[in-house]
């Protein structure tokens, strides 16, 4: 035990850092299975890979990966479209890919994506993750797309008011997210059990002690659900599969070197190694495709509790591994006891979640233009989907930074006799040349003109073009010259 002891001095705290992982851990793997349209066994393969594998490699040492919500929305898109057994073919590549990214370095580029794009796609998620558990909490089928998850509503309400069963389905739904917003609240050695599990556990009693006719969690047992992708895969897929890939890749990359980032600030010990991280996460998606699993991200909420419960070393995510392992290998008829309704619930606490409301209402008081962005991703996602959300929330963040990176003044000097001076400094570019232009058609054409340009630190080839057509214009016969000063490349 001594010799233990010295080997690995934090082994108590990890042990039992180990533990409360494991217990958040378990319901949000097989609630992340069901709503993504899989097997919940394979919930629980990813976090298994993402404690063993993930877990054993260098990059952040306390962040815990696993099936996230914030991938739920897009692997159910990927399965409707290509099929279950496609899935593994998917996550297959995506690990590939980011193992290739991570040894090319490419991780720490990661820090460079506005933080507004990525709260946006979180909010995204989290608002057709929440309007698609709300039909699986009335035990109800959900629209294919965002858009009508959202419009249906209403008439899912309907439905549901009119139904006895769908009413005690919602029921049970509220009642978990009820438990696991109160359960922190409550005094004593009980607070200690995470929420959701405390939530799963108290309607999963409910449900079977009156008799509440929901629906429960269909269980295939941990081998017949693990289903490597064979050849068929591998050929029934063409050419559109290459965007899902990506998204697969991009997102789940941000997600878990953002999350890495999170964690850093929540202790005190070894800082992420972000290309690392990046190939770490990339192994373990590669041993997910390869046994036709979820895709994994670092998760935010299994890692600050791993820290906030004292954990010192990567031992402890290891642990969660062993222990999701011992369970789905010896208890995996337990699964079959929980009600649809609760896990419905916690997706619906974790989407609520995902949608930063105090970013958004900080974002407006201080920088509008990037609450602008958070919010268009957002819609953007709910509206198109959700690689093509991310495509428009960068190409609005790339076109802000032009924009304010494009400060132009232009000032305009008579002293009423000689020529008019105007004197134009800072950077002039094609976003800034319709201002420019309107200013200098405004002047008089009988006044001759001296534009001095070596204030610029920048002239772009539309605002240069422009700027030589207005002079030639305004120095037509019978008009005064315009006399033009600049440095260091002059107007051709």
């Amino acid at each position: 035990m001594s010799t233990a002891v010295s080997r690995f001095p934090h082994l108590r705290q990890d042990f039992a850092a180990s533990l409360v992982v494991f217990l958040v851990a378990l319901p949000l793997c097989v609630g992340v299975a069901v709503a993504s349209g899989v097997p919940a066994e394979l919930g629980l393969v990813t976090g298994i890979v993402g404690g063993l594998v993930t877990g054993l490699l260098p990059g952040s040492s306390l962040q815990v990966s696993g099936p996230a919500a914030g991938l739920t929305v897009l692997v159910f898109e990927a399965v409707d479209t290509y099929g279950l057994p496609a899935l593994g073919v998917i996550v297959l590549a995506a690990g590939l890919l980011q193992l290739a990214m991570g040894a090319l370095r490419l991780g720490r580029w990661f820090r460079a994506i506005s933080i507004s794009v990525v709260e946006g796609m979180l909010a995204g998620i989290g608002l057709v993750l929440i309007a698609g558990q709300l039909y699986a909490a009335a035990g109800l089928t959900a629209p294919a797309s965002g858009v009508d998850k959202i419009l249906g509503l209403p008439g899912a309400a309907a439905d549901a008011l009119g139904s006895t069963e769908a009413l005690a389905s919602l029921a049970v739904g509220a009642g978990t997210v009820a438990v696991m917003l109160l359960w922190r609240r409550i005094p004593g050695p009980a607070g200690v059990v995470p929420g959701a599990l405390a939530a799963v556990l108290l309607a999963t009693a409910v449900t079977l002690a009156f008799g509440v006719p929901v629906a429960t969690v269909e269980v295939q047992g941990l081998l017949d659900a693990v289903q490597p992708p064979g050849a068929d895969a591998f050929g029934s897929l063409g050419a559109g599969v290459l965007g899902t890939i990506v998204a697969f890749t991009l997102i789940a990359s941000a997600e878990s070197l953002f999350s890495a980032a999170a964690v850093d600030r929540l202790h005190d010990g070894p800082r992420t190694r972000y290309d690392k991280e990046l190939m770490a996460q990339g192994a373990g998606n590669t041993v997910c495709g390869v046994l036709g699993a979820l895709p994994m991200t670092a998760v935010i909420v299994r890692s600050s509790a791993n820290v906030q419960a004292g954990a010192r070393t990567k031992a402890s995510r290891v642990l969660h591994g062993v222990w999701l392992l011992l369970f789905a290998a010896l208890l995996p008829s337990a699964l079959a006891l929980i009600p649809l309704p609760a896990l419905a619930g916690i997706l619906v606490h974790a989407g609520w979640k995902l949608i930063p409301f105090r970013a958004v209402a900080a974002l407006w008081r201080g920088h509008r233009g990037e609450a602008l962005i958070l919010v268009v991703t957002a819609v953007s996602i709910v509206v198109v989907n959700m690689f093509e959300g991310v495509l428009i929330g960068l190409a609005l963040s790339v076109v802000k930074t032009a924009w304010e990176a494009s400060q132009a003044k232009l000032e305009v000097i008579d002293k009423g006799a000689g020529p008019l001076q105007v004197y134009l400094s800072g950077n002039a570019t094609f976003l800034r040349l319709p201002k420019i232009l309107d200013t200098l058609e405004s002047l008089p054409q009988d006044r001759p003109v001296e534009l001095d340009l070596t204030g610029l630190h920048h002239l772009d080839h539309a605002c240069r073009t422009a700027l030589r057509n207005w002079s030639e214009r305004h120095s037509t016969p019978g008009t005064p010259p315009v006399k033009l000063t600049e440095t260091p490349a002059p107007l051709p």
